[in-house]
């Protein structure tokens, strides 16, 4: 086994790209890969910056994110390591497994290894793991080595040491291009790729760079009103703050010299909008030159959507693409991501896999692999014949899966079914298109205290269940949210947007019914006996 002294980061960087060498000699096509033979180990761990996850309420319980992964066991020769820093409670495994068509749940339960760190600390999973060498050989031990591969949420150099301590290929994009996934890294992507973004700056460092930045935008449109302020590594739109012009005029391009304007605009982050409800700009400010940063024009309009394409990049470098979506937003400013429907609307939907496939290809080239995606801001823009109806432009691109990902991959692996460039829809093995709404965010504070089997029972009640006969009905994740943070994720599938829509709200209903406070009077007035023989 190597261990982690023995060997030099060139060493590591080497022995990492050898491992990944290994994917393209498996390689055929993507079907033929997803559906192969093999031992899968998933990582789901957010090896973002801590502080910034701290903004997400339950962020820990993300891990459960990727267990759409268990129905990859519906093939009979697949076998799956599944490591968390907590154990999961077993009725959240029992409910995946259930879903699988065909299998009995003891095949599939025996092919499933389930790894925990026993780790609630705040340090990333492929940390907590590189942290225990007896963890690292057990996996190596429960896994053929010929036919097996590692898949994460997102690379960094953790997940690559990992790798290369396992001994395993890692599925996913090499740490040394991380900087394609930052704020400033996409803009760099964009101006390559010919794809329009809003105007705004390089990555900044300092403070002072950042209102000199500010005031160079403000010059170049006189007539902006709000500036966005971007951490380079922010998550799901919590590191986004909003800076307001309006009420600093006195210090706008025709008003004042270029030096007034830019420490007029310093004095003004005091009082930047922040995403997040828990940020100060004392801590922002504090993260530009950890984090590096971005001034960006923000995009007004009347009517306004955020669309994304999500693509793949296999290890021959060929790019694929896999879905479109609206993006359902939320947030002081509408920024903070809630949610998605699939697929994105038709006036614009075969444009982004357009540019999402230019955008891929572009990275491929520079080495990229596996999964990316792609974020619009898209204006509503009627009544001018010369230009488009929707108005898009790029905002960033995500090296990692996103939470616009399990969604997807769980229709596609509970459907068997194919996406098809041609329409921008998706059609399960029976020949029906389908939809869905999905979220990481149903959130309400009656829903405290409800325990995973609560939720089971909801949904045994209302037949709230996913329907393998129909392929329809609603999938859930993040259940391990539910009793500390009243929050739950969910998928609703059906064979239209208004059927998927009708679900989602079918089952937000029956969650208020059963959570609805009990009148005092009647509880009281209740006699509980405890059945014999409990």
């Amino acid at each position: 086994m190597i261990g982690q002294e023995d060997i030099s980061p060139f060493q590591m960087a080497e022995q990492f790209r050898r491992l990944q060498a290994k994917l393209r000699d498996r390689w055929q096509t993507v079907e033929l890969f997803d559906s192969s033979d093999a031992d899968i180990v998933v990582v789901p761990s957010l090896s973002l910056d801590q502080r910034e996850l701290l903004k997400i309420e339950g962020f820990h319980h993300y891990e459960e994110r990727l267990l759409f992964s268990l129905i990859r066991l519906r093939n009979p020769r697949t076998r799956l390591v599944y490591i968390t820093s907590q154990p999961l409670h077993p009725s959240v495994i029992d409910y995946y497994l259930q879903l699988l068509p065909g299998i009995p749940f003891s095949h599939a339960r025996d092919r499933l290894l389930l790894l925990s760190t026993y780790d609630s600390s705040l340090s990333p999973l492929s940390q907590k793991v590189l942290d225990r060498p007896r963890l690292i050989e057990r996996i190596r031990q429960a896994v053929a080595h010929d036919r097996s591969y590692m898949i994460c949420y997102n690379s960094t150099p953790a997940e690559r040491e990992l790798s290369v301590q396992l001994d395993i290929p890692l599925y996913a994009l090499d740490p040394e291009l991380l900087q394609w996934g930052t704020k400033s890294g996409s803009r760099q992507i964009f101006a390559e790729a010919s794809v329009p973004c809003p105007d705004g700056s390089n990555d900044i460092w300092t403070v002072d760079d950042l209102a000199i930045a500010a005031a160079e935008l403000w010059e170049r449109q006189s007539t902006l009103k709000r500036i966005v302020v971007k951490l380079n590594e922010g998550f799901s739109g919590e590191g986004n703050a909003l800076l307001d012009l309006r009420p600093i005029q006195k210090f706008a391009p025709d008003a004042a010299s270029h030096r007034e304007r830019v420490q007029g605009l310093k004095d003004q982050f005091e009082h930047l909008n922040f995403e997040s409800k828990s940020e100060t700009w004392e801590r922002f400010g504090s993260r530009v030159p950890e984090l590096g940063a971005i001034v960006e024009a923000f995009v007004e309009g009347q009517e306004k959507r955020s669309p994304s394409v999500q693509g793949r990049i296999t290890p021959m470098g060929d790019v694929e693409i896999l879905s479109t979506h609206d993006q359902i937003l939320g947030g002081p400013s509408g920024q903070i991501y809630l949610g998605c429907r699939f697929p994105a609307d038709e006036a614009y939907r075969l444009r982004l896999q357009e540019w999402g496939l230019r955008i891929g290809k572009n990275l491929a080239e520079k080495g990229a692999m596996e999964r990316f995606g792609v974020d619009f801001i898209a204006v509503h823009q009627p009544g001018q014949p010369e230009k488009p109806e929707w108005d898009l432009q790029a905002i960033e691109i995500n090296l990692r899966k996103g939470g616009t990902t399990h969604p997807f991959m769980t229709l596609k692996f509970l459907t068997n079914g194919r996406y098809d460039l041609s329409s921008g829809l998706f059609y399960s093995q029976q020949g029906r298109a389908k939809y869905y709404i999905a979220t990481d965010n149903l959130q309400k504070d009656r829903y405290r205290g409800l325990l995973p089997n609560d939720l089971m029972d909801i949904i045994a009640l209302h037949q709230l269940h996913f329907d393998t006969s129909t392929e329809t009905g609603t999938v859930f994740h993040l259940m391990g949210c539910l009793s500390e943070f009243g929050k739950l994720g969910l998928t609703s599938i059906g064979n239209s947007p208004q059927q998927a829509e009708e679900m989602y709200q079918r089952l937000t209903r029956a969650l208020d019914e059963e959570t609805r406070p009990v009148p005092e009077e009647i509880r009281s007035s209740q006699v509980f006996s405890m059945p014999m023989g409990w």
